[in-house]
């Protein structure tokens, strides 16, 4: 969030910004701790905010949706969803031009933007496209821990076995199957 940001960036104290806002310490605490949501501030309150920390209430608004995180399974889905909607070719320039893999590696959502990175190179190699040099850093990494389809998971605990894992693990597509992601249907969207 921007005010968080910009408290630590400018060396600022909630306590500081509520003094020199007069907006309450506890308005702010709520604010930055995601309790208060930002569409619900007053105006008035998000202008005095934005005066003191030098940035604009639609940037505060702004920041406050762009944070928003769906979860893994979510952001897959919407992602193959884009592909088949764009198209390889045209969802590969969008990515490149928004750059949303460094985006997203920068706000530390690792899972996301490896993904997003695999799909890059997937769709790279199946349309015989060179690999883009510009996340080599980013290729250097991989997740901690596998990530299963939630179908996979499931299987694996009704059936109370880890062979589901394993297939998922054995079909996996390389580029995936090499950040920790085990994907293997990114063209099974419906």
């Amino acid at each position: 969030m921007l005010i968080n940001e910009q408290l630590e960036r400018q060396n600022l104290t909630k306590y500081r910004l509520s003094k020199e806002s007069g907006v309450p310490q506890a308005t702010i605490n709520d604010i930055c701790s995601g309790k208060t949501d930002l569409d619900k501030c007053a105006a008035g309150t998000l202008y005095r905010l934005a005066k003191v920390l030098g940035v604009s209430v639609e940037d505060i608004l702004e920041s406050a949706h762009q944070d928003y995180r769906s979860s893994f399974e979510t952001f897959k889905s919407n992602t193959c969803h884009h592909v088949k909607d764009m198209g390889d070719v045209d969802f590969l320039l969008d990515l490149l031009e928004t750059d949303e893999i460094r985006t997203l590696y920068d706000k530390h959502w690792y899972p996301e933007a490896l993904y997003l990175l695999a799909m890059l190179d997937y769709l790279s190699r199946e349309n015989h496209i060179p690999i883009c040099t510009k996340y080599d850093d980013i290729r250097a990494q991989k997740l901690s821990k596998p990530i299963f389809p939630a179908g996979v998971l499931m299987t694996s605990e009704v059936l109370k076995t880890d062979e589901p894992k394993r297939k998922a693990e054995r079909v996996a597509i390389p580029e995936f199957k090499r950040f920790n992601i085990m994907e293997s249907g990114v063209r099974d969207v419906v």
